[in-house]
């Protein structure tokens, strides 16, 4: 079965707990700990849950959300669930005119499979490897379980992770 379709069998409440399940273990880290500023992502209806972790911990850390512009994306601070608008690939972004620019301590990004050694299968556009091209930071793939495949397609231009974390699974 497609990654796709498992994801349209699972029900809110499937998603949520799974995301807590990933978050808790994230909580958990002493990487997250420390990390100050983190770059996550404003998750749409098949992603893994974000919505929750950005609000509780916006106000204790920086959080970062990454908004398209042309063949790459930038980061903007986030502030409030009522400043994202919908950006041009319907993905929510903060409707600020403000760039970030400095250094991110800890990268959570979602994709559409991970393989057993880190490497990210994205929508196609490469936009974090883009980004992860000029960016030194820790990168941490977040998904359900059923993401996490022994092999996804890599070349050099991809970015493997520091660590795909699931409900069920941490691999490093």
């Amino acid at each position: 079965m497609q990654i796709r379709e498992l994801k349209n069998q699972l029900s809110e409440d499937q998603k949520v707990q799974a995301a807590d399940s990933v978050f808790n273990k994230i909580e958990l880290l002493p990487e997250f700990k420390s990390a100050k500023k983190i770059l996550m992502y404003w998750s749409t209806s098949d992603e893994l849950p974000t919505h929750k972790f950005v609000e509780k911990w916006s106000a204790e850390k920086e959080i970062l959300l990454p908004s398209v512009v042309d063949d790459d994306i930038v980061m903007k601070k986030y502030s409030a669930k009522e400043n994202l608008k919908r950006g041009n690939l319907g993905i929510y972004e903060p409707e600020t005119d403000g760039l970030y620019v400095g250094k991110i301590d800890l990268a959570i990004v979602p994709g559409v499979a991970f393989d057993l050694k880190r490497n990210r299968l994205g929508r196609g556009k490469g936009y974090y490897d883009r980004f992860f091209n000029d960016v030194e930071t820790q990168k941490w793939g977040v998904g359900f379980d059923f993401q996490v495949i022994v092999s996804v397609p890599a070349n050099n231009d991809d970015k493997p992770m520091n660590k795909v974390i699931s409900p069920t699974k941490i691999i490093e």
